[in-house]
């Protein structure tokens, strides 16, 4: 093979090492916690089914939202939590009237991070395990599937997982309203 292209090659070649790998550790880190929480890659496709809970798009959610009792819209997008406060690196929106429990759909959750979950709803739905539930972050986001599956375990019996979050309202040209976390603690 000629000088010129084996040239060529190394960068493809060390690419495509460096990639398998990536590959290969990916591989050996557990998705799922033993618990049956989602832990890593939150940002990727999400299934088409989660027990305990609905599944809806956008249409169903707006006629959700025309029915008593209204169901509580629940944001668990993340937000950085540095030195005891939310740390704003870029705004948030979310769907008018919902309220943002940032952070409680990690996998992981500390007891700090599980109380602040636990306590919001509570207050939320008013001890009221039988009212509506709607969780949501973004399309392809599991966030929300563990934030579901926590609440489920919790005991709440309406829960909807609004699969495509905020992106399908703003696809739909719905409004959005300025998000602020739920305060923490």
């Amino acid at each position: 093979m000629p000088r010129a292209r084996r040239r060529l090659l190394r960068p493809a070649l060390a690419a495509l090492s460096l990639s398998l790998l990536l590959g290969v550790a990916q591989a050996e880190t557990p998705l799922f916690s033993a618990e049956g929480y989602r832990i890593g890659l939150y940002r990727s496709p999400t299934p088409n089914q989660l027990q305990g809970a609905a599944i809806i798009d956008t249409a169903a959610l707006q006629t959700l939202l025309t029915q008593t009792p209204r169901p509580v819209l629940i944001d668990v997008y993340r937000r950085q939590w540095l030195q005891g406060r939310f740390i704003e690196d870029q705004p948030h929106e979310n769907l008018p009237g919902s309220h943002w429990l940032a952070n409680t759909g990690d996998g992981d959750l500390t007891p700090d991070w599980q109380d602040y979950f636990a306590r919001n709803l509570n207050t939320l739905t008013a001890g009221d395990l039988a009212q509506p539930l709607v969780f949501y972050c973004r399309s392809d986001c599991w966030l929300s599937w563990n934030a579901v599956k926590r609440a489920a375990a919790m005991g709440y019996k309406t829960l909807y997982w609004y699969r495509d979050g905020l992106d399908a309202w703003q696809a739909a040209n719905l409004p959005v309203a300025p998000a602020r976390p739920e305060p923490f603690p």
